[in-house]
């Protein structure tokens, strides 16, 4: 067996990370996870270790399509380790110098990838502060965000220990590099400089750091290379003043006029009543079809065969839309949508969460509690499967419109009721 860090037998070095050295490692149970282990000045400073505690906490309930999960960690081990799910893939660094700039059509879908990626993060407290093309992976199924839940805790540190910035010249947003407080705005920032890197420029041109940093703050950003439709709201990403910024939601909105919206299907219901109350659980993936595993098993993030990658990311025509999920014979659904790589059916044997073809099954014996939780300022629909045994599981629609999630919600509040009545 080789070497363990905590439950996971390591393979090989995958390289060096800000936090030290990360590893492809795998559990038990054969899943491929990227774990990151701090170096070992890190390791002796406490206040990295209460930091990291803090942070991973937080960071282990960020979900999404675009992030890589927290699995797992230990900041009390000897040398602190983080687990994320293993997203095979080149880096968008890495892809640009090797297939040159992207057009159009892939920096949207990119733009859009990665505000989704920061509203997530953002929801749960968290600024990333480290966005730039090598954290982000180009996987099959469009871009995920890395190292997301170490940065704050990095920072403490070398702010401590150098009085310097944490972050990127050339990514670093203003207010980072002047030491002034952090918000989610630093990231759009950050945003702004990723897309026009992936226009194949450079906003602030090229030297040392500190003139990347000076220029960052006092000059305007080259966008040259970006496409002219795209300059306005790229040039307000990389506004100054954090006020100034585009919100993750508003950036969304400005690369998706004109999309498509994912096809849906809803069986219609009797009139609404208001959902079961429950506990707001922890955010999770589903588990594989017929099993009930341990809270915070995660599915591995590649699509079955016969998917390709979203919009942008590949020739038209590869993505299909999955179909609902299966559900066994003898029930009518009552309730049923889907959007490109999620799905529901609630019927009389339960809720059926679909997620990349991987499906999982609850009856109503097992399940404590259905929450929903409108996203995305309402247009998408979170729904937390919450467990007598204590697990919770998540899948979450993308309906695009405000209005098509207010009436995914009033035609399932009444099967809910039904089916699980209030206790």
């Amino acid at each position: 067996m080789g070497t363990l860090i905590g439950r996971y037998v390591i393979e090989h070095k995958l390289g060096e990370g800000g936090m030290g050295t990360v590893y492809l490692a795998r559990s038990r149970g054969g899943r491929a996870v990227a774990v990151k282990v701090a170096r070992p000045e890190l390791a002796s400073d406490p206040s990295f270790r209460a930091r990291f505690r803090a942070e991973v906490a937080a960071a282990r309930q960020v979900g999404g399509f675009h992030t890589a999960q927290v699995v797992d960690a230990d900041p009390d081990a000897e040398a602190p380790w983080l687990a994320t799910a293993y997203v095979p893939g080149p880096t968008l660094a890495a892809l640009v110098t090797d297939e040159g700039p992207m057009d159009e059509v892939r920096l949207r879908a990119l733009g859009a990838a990665l505000a989704e990626a920061l509203e997530a993060i953002h929801a749960c407290g968290l600024v990333h502060r480290d966005l730039k093309p090598g954290n982000i992976v180009m996987a099959p199924d469009g871009p995920r965000v890395l190292d997301f839940g170490i940065a704050r805790a990095l920072e403490s540190t070398r702010l401590t220990a150098t009085g310097s910035a944490f972050g990127t010249p050339g990514y670093l947003a203003p207010e980072q590099a002047l030491g002034e407080e952090v918000t989610g705005a630093a990231d759009v920032f950050a945003l702004g400089a990723v897309l026009v890197a992936a226009a194949g420029g450079r906003p602030f041109g090229e030297g040392t750091p500190m003139g990347l940093m000076y220029r960052s703050v006092h000059e305007a950003p080259d966008l040259d290379s970006v496409p002219e439709s795209l300059r306005g709201l790229i040039g307000r990403c990389l506004a100054k003043d954090p006020a100034e910024r585009p919100t993750p939601d508003e950036i969304l909105d400005a690369l998706g006029e004109g999309e498509p919206h994912p096809a849906t299907l809803v069986v219609p219901a009797a009139p609404a009543y208001g959902p079961p109350q429950g506990q707001t659980p922890s955010q999770g993936q589903t588990p594989p079809q017929g099993q009930t595993p341990p809270p915070g098993h995660v599915l591995p993030h590649v699509p079955p065969q016969g998917f390709g990658p979203p919009q942008g990311f590949g020739p038209p025509g590869a993505f299909a839309v999955p179909p609902p999920p299966s559900v066994p014979p003898g029930f009518v659904p009552e309730f049923v949508a889907a959007d490109r790589v999620s799905g529901i059916v609630v019927d009389g044997s339960g809720v059926h969460l679909q997620l990349y073809g991987e499906e999982a099954d609850f009856g109503w014996e097992e399940i404590s509690g259905v929450d929903l939780l409108r996203t995305r300022r309402g247009r998408g629909l979170r729904v937390v499967v919450s467990l007598h045994e204590g697990g919770a599981y998540t899948c979450e629609l993308d309906g695009r419109r405000a209005a098509r999630v207010e009436e995914w919600v009033a035609r399932l509040d009444p099967v809910l009721a039904t089916f699980l009545p209030r206790r």
